[in-house]
């Protein structure tokens, strides 16, 4: 699945894999092991879900 919402990319994904801009490369790959992953709403709920955001967001932090 490609998505671009971080959110929904750490819900309901195993892997989030960050790339850089064109010619993309790969930046850095989120293995998402969380301890309740039964469904998408209860993804959400996890403590490790705000981990895996914030680190996520810091990765691809543009400064225009």
């Amino acid at each position: 699945m490609i998505t671009h919402d971080i959110a929904e990319a750490i819900t309901m994904a195993d892997r989030v894999i960050v790339l850089t801009n064109r010619p993309s490369k790969v930046k850095k790959i989120y293995n998402i092991e969380m301890k309740n992953k039964n469904t998408p709403i209860n993804n959400r709920k996890c403590e490790e879900f705000n981990k895996y955001y914030d680190m996520i967001w810091k990765d691809i932090d543009i400064h225009v």
